[in-house]
């Protein structure tokens, strides 16, 4: 099986009391959200932080696609429901679209 990274980034608000809550969500995230990532064809993810801006890097199978994972979020009142709490602590990185919140990164450099 083939796997595939790619790289995300969102920023969150510029808020100290709301960046330390969105930490704490993310050392205890829901059964159900990681059940739904797993479900999409993510082997791995992991979410890094400099001050407001995430970064996140996720490992992918081949039956793993942006559109089937969005089909899939759309269909999960759980996955529904934390992406709307999120939406507290999140907005929209430089250059997004309206409702755009994790943006694709281009690789720029490999070793």
């Amino acid at each position: 099986m083939s796997t595939k990274r790619l790289c995300y980034a969102c920023d969150l608000k510029d808020d100290a009391a709301l960046i330390e809550e969105y930490k704490k969500y993310h050392q205890e995230v829901w059964p159900e959200i990681k059940a739904s990532i797993s479900e999409s064809g993510i082997i791995d993810m992991e979410i890094y932080i400099l001050s407001s801006r995430l970064f996140m890097i996720m490992e992918v199978d081949e039956t793993y696609t942006p559109q089937r994972k969005q089909m899939m979020d759309a269909a999960n009142p759980k996955v529904q429901e934390w992406e709307e709490l999120m939406w507290k602590f999140q907005q929209a990185p430089p250059g997004a679209k309206d409702g755009e919140k994790w943006l694709p990164m281009e690789q720029i450099f490999k070793l």
